[in-house]
Formats: structure tokens, sequence, C-alpha cells
């Protein structure tokens, strides 16, 4: 279901319960669903044992809304499931900035994942390669000879390719099926189709099928996303000197993370607090996800920044994402974990590719959360400010004594450490 209107001001200034009786009222969903986010009625044991093995309990996270995202032209509050402060603040304030251009506009590869097959022991690679080439039909119509409900709906293997790799002396011939996994994020199918056919490949290629396993790299499956933000909107103090200044600034910090890995690595990761945050809000593989991430960052010889930035003639910032993203809206933890549900449903998504497009713009809006605040004022000002509550509860204090210890410690004009914080509950107590 669409949500009326992703602009919420002051939603952070609301409690637990006047936030989900806002978000019911944007998207329709009836509040007594909202009853899921408790811990009493959340992921149970019985659930969590059968997910995986030797279970003793189960961890819970905070899952915060980010707001004011135009997606595509549709307004959207997206699910973070995240322990750290200032991620869902960052993209929010960002995804505000380019709502007076339109928002986030996205462009989503069909859902093609790859299934590698691992071939040794060929006396002959070219001659293997030309017969793989001549049976490619019949590969594809024996990988798709199976009853499956994906490939009723028109999924299934698509094609078949080949690669050459020489690695230390070992020689090998490693075959790509290219399956089209529609809604599912298709791990299974992938793994099924790969060893399905292993015997086949052995037999027309005459060598020996080693690994038969999916690829995390995703590299048929990409998902990118671009978006325009002003100088007025970049600004400061809301002139378009002040933005010009501001994008000048994050150019340059974006051409360090570019050039240089050291950067480049938290940068991404910078990113991937929110690709991640969503994935796991939403029941996805997110490791598969950051590992599919990190390696396209490299694809090219050398790890770089996950998003490119320009200034057009206009003066105007222009960020654009392309990154892996295979996600699934069937099947696992998203169909079982009653939160991952609920995150769904508050998104009212159709599609897997509709997921994609959404974790790639939260992405995108993050990285220029995080480099608009190191270019200007720092990140510290922005996340020790959000960050104090932490603070305030692993120095000790209860629920009646956080909302002064809060003030107390936001009165400060010296640095805040974890040690001024710990003063400040002890002078309190005392006072």
């Amino acid at each position: 279901m669409p949500v009326n209107n992703s602009r919420i001001p002051g939603l952070y200034n609301k409690t637990i319960g006047e936030r989900r009786e806002v978000i019911a009222q944007e998207t329709g969903i009836p509040k007594s669903q909202f009853d899921v986010y408790d811990s009493i009625n959340g992921l149970s044991q019985e659930k969590a044992n059968n997910m995986i093995e030797n279970v003793i309990g189960t961890l819970a996270l905070p899952v915060g809304i980010a707001t004011n995202f135009i997606i595509d032209g549709r307004d959207y509050v997206i699910p973070f499931c995240v322990e750290e402060s200032s991620i869902i603040a960052a993209a929010s304030n960002i995804a505000r900035r380019c709502r007076s251009t339109g928002g986030f506009h996205t462009n989503i590869d069909p859902p093609i994942m790859i299934g590698q097959l691992q071939i040794l022991d060929l006396e002959d690679i070219e001659g293997a390669i030309q017969q793989i080439e001549i049976s490619k039909q019949d590969i594809i119509e024996r990988c798709n000879n199976t009853d499956s409900k994906m490939i009723a709906l028109g999924g299934g293997c698509k094609d078949v390719s080949c690669r050459k790799i020489s690695v230390d002396g070992l020689h090998m011939l490693i075959v790509h099926l290219h399956i089209d996994c529609r809604d599912a994020m298709g791990a299974n199918a992938v793994n099924s189709m790969a060893e399905r056919i292993a015997s086949f490949i052995e037999n027309i290629t005459g060598g020996r099928v080693h690994l038969k396993i999916l690829s995390n790299l995703a590299t048929d499956r990409l998902a990118r996303a671009t978006a325009t933000f002003t100088p007025l909107e970049l600004s400061q103090d809301g002139t378009e000197v002040s933005g010009r200044d501001v994008i000048e600034k994050v150019m340059e910090a974006y051409l360090f993370a570019k050039g240089d890995p050291h950067r480049a690595a938290t940068h991404n990761k910078g990113i991937m607090n929110a690709i991640s945050s969503v994935a796991i809000a939403c029941g996805q593989d997110w490791r598969a996800i950051e590992a599919g991430c990190h390696a396209y960052a490299s694809i090219n010889g050398s790890y770089s920044s996950m998003t490119s930035w320009h200034v057009d003639t206009h003066g105007n910032l222009i960020g654009h994402i392309e990154v892996p993203i295979a996600v699934g809206i069937v099947g696992g933890a998203s169909k079982v974990h009653p939160v991952a549900m609920a995150n769904l449903e508050i998104l009212g998504i159709t599609s897997a590719s509709q997921l994609a497009g959404i974790m790639v713009c939260a992405g995108l809006a993050q990285n220029l959360g995080a480099m608009r605040a190191l270019a200007t004022d720092g990140i510290q000002k922005g996340h020790m400010k959000l960050h104090v509550k932490n603070m305030a509860m692993t120095s000790g204090a209860n629920e009646s004594e956080m909302d002064e210890l809060v003030q107390r410690i936001y009165a400060q004009k010296e640095q805040i450490t974890q040690s001024l914080v710990n003063d400040l509950l002890e002078q309190m107590r005392k006072d």
C-alpha cells in the first residue's frame, strides 16, 4: 500500500506509541499490527529454533523509520534495523534535501543470478568451451526440467557462458549459469540447478566438475539510483553561496574515496550502513549483499567508491550508485520472521526489484549525509548529539534519570566523553 506522505517532521520527538500511530496513518496499516515490534510478540524461540541450529535465544535490535523518501515518484517510509545512532537521521535529512528535484530515480536489472561450475582435469579447454556452446540449449532445458513455481512464472536458466582461469598452475574452465530468480533471492534454486547439470557438463567436456555454487557477485543483477541536489538545498545557512561551498567540499571528499582504498573502505561502510540496515529489517541475506557490493567496488582492479558524484552545468550535485543487490520477497526469513514481514508491509512493495531500488536509494542518501557532515562540521558533532542517550545508558542511568542527564550532557561546552557522562551522573545523584 503506497505511503500517503513520507515527509513527517518531528517524528523523532514523539513517543514510540505516537510514532506507530503516525506510520499506521500514513501507510494504512492497522495500528494493532505494530504489536509485532514488541519483544514478546516478535520472533518466538520456537520459530527461531526452526530457522537455525542450536538455538539458545534471540537478539533484539532497534527498528527505526527513515522518512522523506520519494523514489520513482512515490513516497516511502523505510524501516532500518541498526544499532548505531545518526544513521536514520542522516538518511532522512538527505532524502528531504532532494524532494524539490523529484527525489530518487532507480534503474534495476532483471533478477538474474549466476551459478558457477568449476571444471578441472580438462585436456582441451577450448574444445570443452565449443562443446558447451553447442549444447547450450540442452543445458538450459535440463536446468529448467523441474517442477518449480519460479520457472512457471517465467524464471529459470536463461543463458550459459564460459570463463577460463589459471591460478598458480591450476587451469580451470568456469561455466556460468544465468538464472532468472523472479522475486526470490535465488540461492537455493541456483545451487540446485548447478548440481543438477554437473554430470551432463562432465559428459560433454570430459572434465571433472568440482565446485557447484552461486556467486554473490551478482553482476547481472545491478541496482542503480540517481538523485539531484541543488546548492540551496545543501546549504548550511539557506544561501546558494553556502550551498556551492558545501558541494565543492563534498566533491573533494568523494574524490578522496574514489582514489584511495583506505578512505573508500570507510566511505563504503557508510553506504552499507543504510543498505544493510534495510536488508536486515526486511529479512534479507545482508552478508551476501555486503560481499557482492564490496567485490563490485573493486571489479576494475582497485577498491574504490560504490557511488559517483559530479556537478552539472547548473551547479547541482548529481549522485549515482550502482551495486549488485540480490534480494527476495518470497521464501526465507522475509516470509518467516514476523518483524521482517511487517517491515515489508510498511514498504508496500510488490517485487524484489522494487526492494533493491529502495535499498540503493537509502545507500546513496546515507553516503551524501556522511560526506556532507565530514566536509562541514565534522562527523562527530551530529553523531555525538544523537549518541548521548547510549552514553547515558552506559553510565548506568535508569529511565527516571535519563532526560535530566541528557540535558546536562547537552549543556556541556567541553568534549563529550564517557568519563564526563559518568561524572555528570554521579554529580546529578548527589544533587
